[in-house]
């Protein structure tokens, strides 16, 4: 359904250190980018992509309300471990890891704001 999903950044460099300690507990990994202003991530082996970099018409990088990326992970241990890296890299607590049965009975996830204060959240729906 979707081609690539974008959001800016203030610092690209900090931007990359963070999303490459972030996605790696998802299996996600930083991706070459012929743009300088720009650094993409993928999962091996699929087509999407997720975009950081500065907005291309030079104003402010800045969040949505009622925004968010939500990114699959392969267990609930790695929801864990990108929420906890998420923090070590300075990102806030949106909040912990943990069942959310108001979504589904199975539905385990947690979310952050990165330090641009774009809303992240890891999901997990199955053991």
């Amino acid at each position: 359904m979707f081609s690539h999903l974008t959001i800016g950044t203030h610092g690209l460099a900090r931007a990359i250190a963070f999303y490459d300690a972030v996605l790696a507990p998802l299996g996600i990994e930083r991706t070459a980018s012929q743009f300088s202003q720009w650094a993409a991530w993928q999962r091996p082996g699929e087509a999407a992509k997720f975009w950081v970099g500065r907005p291309v018409n030079g104003l402010p990088a800045s969040y949505g309300n009622g925004q968010m990326v939500a990114f699959t992970a392969p267990s609930r241990a790695a929801v864990d471990a990108a929420h906890a890296a998420a923090l070590a890299a300075g990102a806030n607590d949106e909040g912990p890891p943990g069942l959310r049965q108001h979504y589904a009975p199975d539905y385990y996830g947690a979310y952050v704001r990165d330090p641009d204060g774009n809303k992240l959240h890891f999901v997990r729906r199955g053991e």
